[in-house]
């Protein structure tokens, strides 16, 4: 009787050891999960979404978003599934060949992730005015249980784009 219980107890630990062993693997995995690799993971998983965004290839943008994950900017529609996220960022990357997104900030808040960032290029895609445009705005993410966006709304100031367009940077 005392060989069966000492076998038990033994094949509990084992059970329970394995249990809390997949657990940490998972935390590992999900940036989200473990709060103290959360930071770096986000500012890591940042840089790499802003370097999609300079890439010229859209679906490395759609990449970050979960499959049905959405992006809105501004008061526009949102873009629903990456076919449609792709879609979005060609529009920019067609009328910025040259264009550099950088990551300036990520502030934790309690609604999502803001990611702050800095866009500039030059108007000189299809129909472009040739204006050089430097425009900052942010995104607030809310990242999924994969770590993936999946949902996104972005602001800038519309105006102030709109009269870099016309005019340029600083003028």
């Amino acid at each position: 009787m005392l060989k069966l219980t000492a076998i038990l107890l033994i094949a509990s630990f084992v059970i329970l050891s394995c249990a809390q062993q997949r657990e940490k693997i998972e935390t590992k995995e999900h940036p989200m999960a473990n709060p103290e690799m959360e930071t770096n993971d986000l500012t890591i998983f940042g840089r790499k979404y802003a370097e999609a965004w300079c890439s010229q290839i859209p679906d490395r943008v759609a990449s970050f978003y979960a499959e049905n994950g959405s992006l809105k900017v501004n008061n526009g529609p949102p873009s629903v599934g990456r076919e449609a996220i792709a879609k979005s960022a060609e529009g920019f990357m067609t009328s910025f060949p040259d264009m550099v997104v950088t990551m300036d900030s990520l502030v934790a808040k309690p609604e999502g992730v803001e990611f702050h960032w800095t866009l500039t290029g030059t108007n000189t895609g299809p129909n472009g005015t040739g204006k050089k445009v430097s425009i900052r705005g942010f995104e607030l993410w809310q990242i999924n249980e994969v770590g993936l966006v999946g949902k996104s709304i972005g602001s800038f100031d519309t105006a102030e784009y709109n009269r870099q367009l016309q005019y340029g940077v600083g003028k």
